[in-house]
């Protein structure tokens, strides 16, 4: 049974802690190893070891800084199916998937190789007479993110990598769920060249999330997870007087036109709804069928739902692997026996699927219900799992209504052939990432993720120039080099 240690000062570290979590291969539904969960002076030793490399780091030419960030890139890039069997192994997903996953993760690493233009201040010559004035970005210090088990190498590449090339030091407190991604990037960075204490791996549970949250020494933390925890985050944060975005829940809606190619539509929301089962902020959840659209809309869903392919690890075909936990497991399948008692009408029930020799493994398959209404909680809340609702709605404006109504704003898409009604609904629609004729819309590297209401907390999204901008602060610098200088009692002005 192999254990899971920290990685603090460019070392695995053992705790004194006694705390453990085991740590699951959901395929098979058993226990592989064991995390530890960090006390209070693993909390502090991390954080003490980031602050004590940041000065280096900091005083490290941006230059130089891309050049670590092009080695680990390149590292990367020749480890990235190993990183992606890691990734199955312990959170389920088809290699496949987390192949994709790695690849989205590997493009913040490549945005953030171009840090030296992405640092530069700006400059203006006689603000005054013989006055000049520029500005510049500089690092925060020890920075921290805490991220969740359904993307253990993405998440974390959409933040250390901006962090670290920025001049930060950084300390990730991954998932325990999945906690060997994070350790197995630790030791990339390593061999990229970055200095030992820039980077550390932090592994344990609320514990050590409050720990960084109120370490006196931590400038910044970004979390990505559930709404509740994000807004728990965000105000404990606050409160200590830290900078903090916090990435909350989805309940991601698509609006089907009535002149939407179906065929298209169809596969777009098969991929959208049920890859990796479901566990992504970014999936589709729910369907707004518009007009008469949604009794073949439905009927080409469910037939295409028997033709996917659920498997484990690499098989080449597997579309979707299990749920993370039995605990996550019991939980979705609670959600879809809430939907039946409510009155919404279940066309396909995956709970009683049972993989073929991986009879014990966290297994749902895909489930399909017609005739949600917005007061069901199969609607309201978010599932994160492989569970899609349809909502039967007359209109263009009644679907707009409805995604603007909702608590969560993280993504939305139109699939329609009418540019008119897609511009209209880019313009009017009130959700952070907006997809049209694509099922999900999470921006390229050199722009930036995030959403809107409960789905963000904070003033900045992540990655691309938000990424700067949070893991910097601006100085200005006003000068002049005058031969003699009288005392102004006055507030200064520029003549």
């Amino acid at each position: 049974m192999k254990t899971l240690p920290h990685f603090i000062a460019g070392e695995r570290t053992a705790s004194a802690s006694a705390r453990f979590a085991d740590v699951y291969n959901p395929a098979i539904g058993e226990v592989i190893g064991r995390v530890v969960l960090a006390d209070d002076a693993d909390v502090n030793r991390a954080v003490v070891a980031a602050k004590a490399a940041f000065p280096a780091w900091a005083a490290t030419s941006p230059l130089k800084r891309a050049r670590v960030m092009f080695k680990f890139k390149e590292l990367l890039e020749a480890n990235s199916r190993r990183l992606a069997e890691i990734i199955s192994e312990e959170h389920g997903k088809v290699v496949s998937d987390a192949m994709g996953e790695v690849t989205r993760g590997l493009e913040v690493v490549e945005f953030a190789c171009g840090i030296p233009q992405l640092l530069k201040g700006e400059f203006t010559e006689q603000v005054g007479s013989g006055i000049d004035s520029h500005s510049m970005r500089q690092p925060l210090g020890v920075v921290a993110g805490v991220t969740p088990f359904n993307f253990p190498a993405m998440v974390p590449m959409w933040m250390f990598p901006m962090a670290i090339a920025c001049g930060n030091t950084f300390v990730l407190k991954p998932s325990e769920r999945d906690p060997s991604a994070a350790l197995f990037i630790a030791e990339l960075l390593q061999q990229a060249g970055l200095p030992d204490g820039v980077f550390n791996v932090l592994q344990g549970d609320k514990l050590a999330v409050d720990g960084l949250l109120s370490h006196p020494d931590v400038a910044a933390l970004s979390f990505v997870g559930s709404t509740p925890i994000a807004h728990y985050i965000y105000e404990t944060g606050a409160r200590h007087g830290k900078r903090v975005q916090a990435l909350g829940g989805a309940k991601n809606h698509m609006v089907v036109m009535p002149d939407a190619d179906l065929a298209q539509t169809v596969e777009a929301l098969i991929g959208a709804a049920y890859g990796s089962a479901g566990e992504r902020c970014m999936a589709i959840s729910v369907v707004l069928a518009v007009g008469g659209i949604a009794d073949e809309l439905v009927t080409r869903l469910a037939a295409r739902i028997a033709s996917l392919k659920i498997g484990v690890g690499a098989q080449a075909d597997a579309e979707m692997g299990p749920l993370v936990t039995r605990q996550h497991l019991d939980k979705v399948s609670a959600y879809v026996a809430s939907g039946v008692e409510e009155g919404a009408t279940l066309l396909v029930d995956g709970r009683g699927y049972r993989h073929p020799g991986h009879e014990q493994g966290f297994f749902l398959a895909p489930c399909l219900f017609d005739h949600v209404t917005p007061s069901m909680r199969i609607y309201q809340e978010e599932i994160f799992g492989p569970v899609l609702s349809v909502v039967r709605v007359a209109d263009f404006d009644s679907a707009v209504s409805l995604i603007n109504d909702h608590q969560y704003a993280n993504g939305t898409s139109i699939f329609t052939r009418s540019g008119a009604a897609a511009r209209d609904f880019s313009h009017r629609i009130q959700v952070g990432m907006v997809g049209i004729n694509v099922p999900i819309p999470v921006p390229m590297a050199f722009h930036s993720f995030g959403g809107w209401k409960a789905s963000l907390f904070g003033d900045h999204h992540m990655h691309g120039a938000e990424g700067v901008r949070f893991y910097t602060r601006m100085k200005t610098v006003t000068s002049r080099w005058p031969e003699q200088l009288s005392a102004e009692f006055a507030m200064p002005t520029m003549r």
